[in-house]
């Protein structure tokens, strides 16, 4: 008898740990949701060379829109099969508020990317990136890589690697 109330006391024990533990890990994520929601982070300001005239593309002309900053390179593939989906993005909501603005890190600079620019008519603003703006977005290490800022002009989700068009427009149209 003895040995069975032990064994019930160590099982009751193990419930209210579990329960407790349960309890500390929805409480855990409660709190990262509210980080991760309330935990935006204002895009960086950059003036960089516009890659069609050598002219200004500067992130202060964009405020009160939603942005969908992407870095990308000429000779990615997963870049280039983006391009057709933000080309319609930005036609679709330019509208609402909404612009994309690529940011590439070609090597060869703004000459090559113009090529790719004019062969696949792209409609948004591309710049060349530098090193200072690819850091000051959290170190740029890989590409695609993006950034949707809001009308606020915090930056509220990342991105790597190609993202379906589906996936953009629903996050899209929760920040216009």
């Amino acid at each position: 008898m003895k040995e069975f109330a032990k064994r019930e006391y160590r099982g009751s024990l193990r419930m209210v740990h579990k329960k407790r533990l349960i309890q500390l890990l929805c409480a855990a994520l409660i709190l990262g949701m509210a980080t991760v929601a309330y935990g935006a982070t204002k895009m960086p300001a950059f003036t960089l060379e516009d890659v069609r005239d050598g002219g200004d593309v500067n992130s202060r002309a964009y405020e009160g829109k939603a942005l969908f900053i992407t870095f990308f390179a000429t000779w990615c593939p997963p870049c280039i099969q983006e391009v057709p989906n933000l080309i319609d993005l930005h036609e679709k909501y330019g509208e609402e508020g909404f612009s994309v603005i690529g940011l590439s890190v070609d090597q060869g600079g703004a000459k090559v990317v113009r090529k790719l620019v004019e062969r696949t008519s792209i409609n948004y603003p591309v710049a060349m990136a530098d090193a200072r703006v690819m850091q000051e977005f959290g170190g740029v290490y890989g590409i695609p890589v993006a950034f949707l800022v809001n009308k606020n002009g915090n930056v509220v989700k990342k991105y790597t690697g190609y993202v379906p068009k589906s996936i953009l427009e629903k996050d899209l149209e929760k920040v216009l």
